[in-house]
């Protein structure tokens, strides 16, 4: 822990002990922040060159204090995950998310982000919404969305920004984190205490525990366990016939 963070966690324990009354601090702290909410350069379908438009002047999104597009986590406090998520990009968007300090937030860009969107029913690669790996604040849905929709994501999200409070900075660091865990070989884990995560189009969510206990966890990565299955099987069907 850095200087300035036990300093941070210092100040905290005293407000919270003390009884101090911060509403004065929080409405000057909040209406900083909201009003400087930088993203993260991060775009990995089409819902992209809508963000990007949302950068020019037609619609100009530095209205918003939000022109700031940077390009590492450690430098940002918003991801708009704009376009699909497969399971093999997946890692590295909770890697990126863990980067993040906090406080952090998470807009789910496109239809994609929030429910797997046209590959949610056969596809075997997508994730079916970002939710199921990190925790999402506002959701925009749409294939694209409009640039305006991503505008009025981002006020939605000035709005929550405004209403938080240094006290509860604590509480709310642990209660957003990534529902899931990179294992060895870069394979995602539920997290202790958090469900086993369907990932696609296989009825049921992974037994993690049985494959730990047989030695398979190194096929737990999105579809792949499912994927090999069905390849096991065709092969069978076709020494039979």
């Amino acid at each position: 822990m850095s200087i300035t963070e036990k300093v941070v966690e210092g100040i905290q324990d005293m407000l919270e002990s003390s009884g101090i009354l911060v509403t004065t601090i929080d409405a000057v702290y909040n209406w900083a922040r909201s009003n400087s909410v930088w993203p993260m350069t991060f775009a990995t379908s089409c819902c992209g060159i809508e963000m990007m438009s949302t950068s020019a002047s037609n619609f100009d999104i530095s209205r918003f204090g939000s022109e700031v597009f940077r390009a590492t986590p450690r430098q940002s406090d918003l991801i708009i995950t704009a376009g699909t998520i497969t399971h093999k990009m997946a890692p590295a968007l909770v890697k990126l998310y863990e980067q993040m300090p906090e406080p952090k937030y998470v807009i789910a860009m496109g239809a994609c982000t929030v429910t797997g969107g046209m590959y949610e029913n056969d596809s075997y690669s997508v994730v079916r919404g970002v939710d199921r790996l990190i925790p999402v604040n506002v959701y925009v849905p749409g294939c694209p969305p409009r640039p305006e929709a991503l505008l009025d994501a981002l006020i939605q999200l000035q709005k929550q920004i405004r209403t938080e409070s240094i006290v509860d900075r604590k509480k709310r660091a642990a209660q957003h984190v990534p529902r899931v865990e990179i294992g060895p070989g870069e394979v995602l884990l539920p997290k202790a205490g958090q469900p086993n995560v369907k990932w696609g189009v296989q009825k049921l969510a992974y037994p993690v525990d049985e494959l730990q206990e047989e030695g398979k966890i190194a096929l737990v990565r999105g579809n792949i366990k499912y994927r090999h299955e069905r390849r096991a099987e065709r092969e069978r069907q076709r020494a039979g016939s």
